[in-house]
């Protein structure tokens, strides 16, 4: 029996294993020394130098951020409808609105048109996705962000390594949240890892993650207890030193289905950018929840639809909005593997099998 093609493939060695079980003889596992010294090789390796601040999870930090930049109540950000519901989740728990635009038809990010036409008296902030691995239009985001005076918040899950002309995703806004979820391109475990732009908001989302103190017993905030553990850490520390490479294996998997699929759309990838792959995401305009099912069940090739509902369109939000592009990327993405754990004759029968499929719903 030929063996199935996982969609996606956390890979965990023998250094992984070793940095916990270091950790565990340490005695220290709660947020000690190896999570200050992964913040700052995180932020050396991926964010040119920024100040970082480990989370235990993508999602805490994007509420963080939002918490330390003081988002709240009778507050607005402009967020994707297009992406997980992490985004608008953690603009919600604070009190304040996302308001969904609808995205741009080629790289799946937030349209810069639609995010103007979307500013209001109350709006604090925009909060690009960098979806896929694919950078949003930092240019057009950050001239609108300049000329109504909003912020900008990244979210850059899944885009660690990524660049818009030449600058790294993270350095973008007063804010950037990178996750560390198992599926990511480098994972801890669990976790999440804030770039941030000045020292208030560090300060600020150290006390929030840690109960409101950064000195033991003295409280300043109402904060949370959103820490990454020594051993989460550890991991990370290991992947750090691993994700490039791992970015040029997916990179190099990405341009082998480029040149070789047929009867899909394939990924642009914008003159500005470097995708780093996170999903490698094609069109299917015929149906593709069936393309998905020929692909997993008669070939045996992963394959994962992210993201089937539009978060407006979600039981937790209900809204009613006319987002053509959304809907459209909603009914037609389909993500295959690229993962660096894939050989060879991996990525020859992931190309034999879409060609095969596609040509088969011609």
């Amino acid at each position: 029996m030929v063996q199935p093609i996982p969609a996606a493939k956390p890979i965990i060695g023998k250094e992984e294993r070793e940095a916990v079980d270091r950790v565990m003889q340490s005695g220290m596992l709660a947020q000690g020394p190896e999570v200050a010294a992964f913040e700052q090789e995180f932020g050396a390796a991926l964010v040119s130098g920024r100040a970082c601040v480990a989370t235990n999870s993508g999602t805490s930090g994007l509420h963080l951020g939002l918490l330390a930049a003081g988002v709240g109540p009778g507050d607005e950000v402009i967020v994707p409808s297009f992406t997980f519901a992490a985004t608008a989740n953690s603009v919600a728990l604070t009190g304040a609105t996302p308001v969904f635009v609808d995205i741009e038809p080629t790289y799946f990010c937030l349209d810069p048109a639609a995010v103007e036409a979307a500013i209001t008296e109350k709006t604090k902030a925009v909060m690009p996705v960098h979806l896929f691995g694919h950078p949003a239009n930092m240019t057009a985001l950050q001239a609108i962000a300049e000329k109504h005076g909003i912020a900008i918040y990244e979210d850059a899950a899944q885009a660690h390594g990524a660049t818009w002309n030449g600058a790294p995703v993270g350095t973008f806004g007063d804010f950037a949240m990178f996750s560390l979820y198992p599926t990511k391109n480098m994972t801890s475990g669990e976790g999440g890892m804030n770039s941030v732009a000045n020292e208030h908001l560090e300060r600020q989302m150290r006390l929030y993650r840690n109960q409101g103190m950064l000195k033991q017993y003295e409280n300043e905030v109402v904060g949370l207890n959103n820490r990454m553990t020594d051993l989460h850490a550890a991991i990370g520390r290991v992947q750090l030193t691993k994700v490039g490479g791992w970015t040029k294996q997916r990179q190099e998997n990405a341009a082998f289905l480029d040149a070789n699929l047929a009867g899909v759309g394939v990924p642009a990838v914008a003159d500005e950018a470097s995708h780093v792959y996170h999903q490698y995401t094609i069109r299917v305009t015929e149906d593709r929840d069936g393309f998905a099912n020929a692909l997993r069940t008669e070939y045996g090739v992963g394959c994962g639809v992210y993201y089937p509902i539009p978060n407006h369109r979600l039981p937790s939000f209900q809204r009613e909005l006319d987002l053509p592009e959304t809907e459209k990327a909603a009914a037609e993405v389909l993500s295959l593997p690229v993962h660096p754990s894939l050989s060879e004759d991996d990525l020859n029968r992931i190309v034999a099998a879409v060609n095969t499929v596609a040509k088969a719903g011609a």
